[in-house]
């Protein structure tokens, strides 16, 4: 995985492909073009997952009588998953997607993922976390619901296994608001855990990402949507690839200031002509005869600034004029004796 002091930027497809596959194809290649390191979706197996009991989160939908429908109308075939992760290979996206069930782990085994991504609601799944963990691949682990006590037990597992983990500050709202994003969590995991940190922002909003790269973090993963004006669940808290070039950009920007300190003295020798075109000179107000005595309202400062620095002004008080001298004519020392 990235190891260099850029952001490794996953953009999160979700259930907003529909369940349809040319739909999730389209995605990897706006997310590609938007300049992501790596596109993730997730692999939902309803039967090994979950019972038709299951509440809705959102019911934003008629289509499906129940979350069970829903998440087997999000199914892919593993034909299909293969396809998926070939056309990401082809257009330089890496390829991920969060399993929620052994069986989905299995599948991803054997389709091939970058990482691990383990969903804020698979955090205290010990049977999926050993399973994972027995491909000895990396390991991006959300927080969005679980309290310290719980992260402490599932880091703990993942460490004593002596994985590459990164712990992603992440709040299980949608959208999240600005008071929910949590950034000062970021230095806190670091410190507790001794390990990679990141933002898994549902903000759909560029800024908490452009915030988290300023403080430092090794992976910054996001919900994308093709259009605000789509179908689904996560639309809300997802940003437009649009907003995604955009965030890319500035996570890349915000790196690389911090990867450059600034020398002010270097930096304005390096500056020298342009501070003569802004910068303003000693300046004669008005004609003045030789052997004058130069005072205040004698001089004033003009630009450019390829004269006698403007700082020098006190010093060019009370001096003698060698010669007459015009109005708007530059001082020079060469013209006092």
């Amino acid at each position: 995985m990235n190891t260099s002091s850029k952001s490794f930027i996953v953009a999160e497809v979700a259930q907003s492909h529909d369940g349809s596959l040319g739909m999730a194809h389209a995605y990897i290649d706006a997310i590609s073009k938007a300049g992501a390191d790596a596109v993730k979706f997730q692999t939902h197996i309803a039967g090994a997952e979950t019972t038709i009991q299951e509440p809705w989160r959102v019911k934003f939908s008629t289509q499906d009588k129940t979350r069970y429908e829903y998440w087997k109308r999000m199914e892919f075939s593993e034909e299909h998953w293969f396809e998926l992760r070939k056309h990401a290979d082809e257009v330089g996206l890496k390829f991920l997607s969060s399993p929620f069930s052994l069986e989905a782990v299995e599948l991803l085994k054997r389709v091939g993922v970058c990482a691990w991504k383990i969903a804020s609601g698979e955090v205290n799944n010990y049977l999926l976390l050993d399973a994972i963990a027995e491909t000895g691949q990396s390991i991006f682990l959300s927080t969005g619901m679980s309290p310290i006590s719980e992260i402490d037990r599932s880091v703990k597992i993942i460490q004593e296994k002596k994985l590459p983990l990164t712990v992603l500050q992440c709040t299980s709202v949608y959208p999240t608001p600005p008071e929910k994003v949590g950034l000062n969590m970021i230095g806190d995991l670091r410190n507790r855990y001794n390990c990679g940190v990141g933002l898994s922002d549902h903000s759909g909003k560029i800024y908490p990402g452009l915030a988290a790269a300023v403080i430092g973090i090794e992976v910054l993963e996001v919900h994308v949507t093709l259009s605000k004006e789509m179908f689904g669940p996560d639309v809300t808290s997802s940003m437009t690839v649009t907003e995604l070039k955009m965030l890319v950009e500035g996570v890349r920007f915000v790196e690389k200031m911090k990867a450059n300190d600034v020398d002010k003295d270097k930096l304005a020798e390096e500056l020298c002509s342009m501070r003569k075109l802004f910068t303003k000179s000693i300046t004669y107000k008005r004609p003045l005869l030789a052997g004058s005595v130069l005072g205040e309202n004698d001089l004033t400062l003009k630009k450019p600034g390829n004269g006698l620095d403007a700082g020098k002004l006190p010093d060019v008080i009370g001096k003698t004029l060698k010669k007459s001298v015009s109005a708007d004519e530059t001082l020079l020392l060469s013209d006092l004796k």
